[in-house]
């Protein structure tokens, strides 16, 4: 994917990329710090059809709703050709009993014979999380395993504290 950097002299950044549909998206970043979401019209790829003014928390949510969106396709796509392996997306609710203890303490593997692969926790991905990774409310957990395993998971991070 080539993502274009256009100078806008006096205003700031302009980073798009052009879509398979022939639109273009993209954010603009001014030397204010303020940070705009883009899309070009439908038949016109020159002309503006939208601007979003996004605050940095949400322009960091966005980039987090993108950046998990792409990990989740990643794994799932690398999945495809393994008959039997599902990728399972569990939220730490309040209440749980492993809201504030670490991976190591569910037993996961051990437990359900699935692996957790991520947490998507606010704004960040922790890809490969260590087992002294302590789990929050919130946070999403990224399992692989069979369709068993994932099930038993589900009934151990959302077991009541």
């Amino acid at each position: 994917m080539n993502i274009e950097e256009t100078p806008l002299p006096g205003i700031g950044v302009r980073r798009e990329l052009q879509l398979t549909t022939g639109r273009r998206v993209g954010v603009v970043t001014h030397r204010d710090g303020r940070t705009e979401l883009i899309l070009s019209r439908a038949d016109d790829p020159d002309a503006c059809a939208a601007s979003i003014p996004l605050t940095a928390d949400e322009a960091a949510g966005l980039g987090q709703l993108l950046g998990s969106a792409q990990l989740i396709a990643q794994l799932s796509a690398e999945q495809e050709n393994v008959s039997g392996i599902s990728t399972h997306q569990i939220l730490i609710r309040k209440g749980s009993a492993f809201a504030g203890r670490t991976l190591g303490e569910t037993q996961m593997r051990t437990r359900s014979g699935t692996s957790i692969v991520a947490l998507l926790r606010d704004d960040d991905v922790i890809a490969s999380p260590r087992p002294d990774e302590t789990l929050h409310v919130g946070d999403l957990v990224v399992i692989v395993g069979t369709d068993a395993g994932l099930a038993e998971a589900a009934l151990i991070l959302q077991s009541r504290a």
